[in-house]
């Protein structure tokens, strides 16, 4: 998924939690599931941005040269302008893009 283009907001904002409830009827489980997904998309972004500065790597061990990149300062401070991956989680989870199951409760229905 592309994190660059959503619609997430930068910076943190008053939630309503009523639409935690809506979905899955447990505040708690909701917040787990939003937890989750956060965690993927981290780990997405880390791996991407990892992926980006391998390109600048320098495999020297002379700790005298030691220089500045102006790209790479560019790639750094563009990831760190992106939402938080919680906010982006948030996001996805309102506008229904997370698929979620619980297999206690199917189970239990299955009885």
């Amino acid at each position: 998924m592309d994190y660059k283009k959503t619609k997430a907001a930068a910076s943190t904002i008053t939630r309503d939690l009523d639409i935690l409830e809506q979905e899955t009827g447990n505040n708690y489980e909701t917040v787990m599931i939003l937890a989750k997904r956060a965690n993927q998309i981290s780990s997405e972004l880390k791996e991407e941005l990892n992926q980006k500065l391998q390109e600048f790597a320098s495999f020297t061990d002379n700790l005298e040269e030691v220089f500045e990149n102006r790209e790479q300062i560019e790639i750094s401070k563009f990831y760190e302008r992106l939402p938080k991956p919680t906010l982006i989680a948030f996001e996805e989870f309102k506008d229904g893009e997370i698929y979620h199951r619980n297999p206690a409760k199917e189970n239990r229905k299955r009885i």
